[in-house]
């Protein structure tokens, strides 16, 4: 009996891939070129762009959303429809704007009719991501939503329980960032209810960056 399915090893194949791609890389420039050539995700068959990120590549702040919806994916910037807007304004809140800030996603393609991204799709990206960040090395990573959070900090916990407390990620040279895990904008506009958390998450990132805590 074989040890794995092909699609498995596929999967196994692809993330090594990534990761080697991925080590070889000094620039934000040579991962975006990358990420538009890499053939092994699935998902970039049926998306119409690769949604790298968006904002400023040397901020002290990154915030990590789960996946494109249709707006990013038409558009190829993360955060532009409705989930974006209320994003933006709740960065303006806090006196951010995403010319102090960097915004991406732990898959740079949509997911087709924004199903939830599988388990090996988010295998394959990740090391991408991680890439990301090792260049922009930021000093704090804010989670925008469960499947996100629990993506980075490879942990099965809901964000029901991640949020509100600060966490770490460590980088690839060892040194760490602080996270906040909070809900994803587009379930605060299903919810709204749970808005108040969110903004008392969004306060809690203010006053650490202002180093007030």
């Amino acid at each position: 009996r074989q040890a794995t399915t092909p699609l498995a090893q596929a999967t196994g194949n692809a993330c090594q891939n990534a990761k080697d791609l991925c080590a070889s890389i000094n620039s934000m420039e040579e991962l975006r070129t990358a990420m538009e050539n890499f053939d092994g995700c699935a998902l970039k068959l049926t998306a119409s762009h690769t949604v790298f990120g968006d904002g400023n590549p040397q901020a002290r702040v990154v915030f990590v959303g789960e996946a494109p919806g249709a707006d990013e994916d038409r558009i190829g910037v993360p955060f532009v429809g409705r989930s974006g807007r209320l994003l933006d304004k709740m960065l303006a809140a806090i006196g951010l704007d995403r010319t102090q800030c960097y915004i991406c996603n732990i898959l740079p393609w949509r997911p087709p009719g924004n199903r939830t991204p599988l388990d090996s799709e988010i295998a394959v990206c990740l090391p991408f991501l991680k890439r990301q960040l090792d260049l922009i090395n930021p000093d704090y990573i804010f989670m925008l939503g469960g499947s996100a959070a629990n993506a980075l900090l490879d942990t099965p916990e809901s964000i029901s329980r991640l949020r509100g407390r600060w966490l770490e990620y460590v980088k690839s040279d060892g040194s760490k960032a602080m996270v906040l895990a909070s809900f994803h904008p587009a379930y605060l506009l299903r919810t709204p209810g749970q808005k108040a958390k969110a903004w008392a998450d969004f306060l809690r990132l203010s006053r650490q960056m202002k180093g007030e805590n």
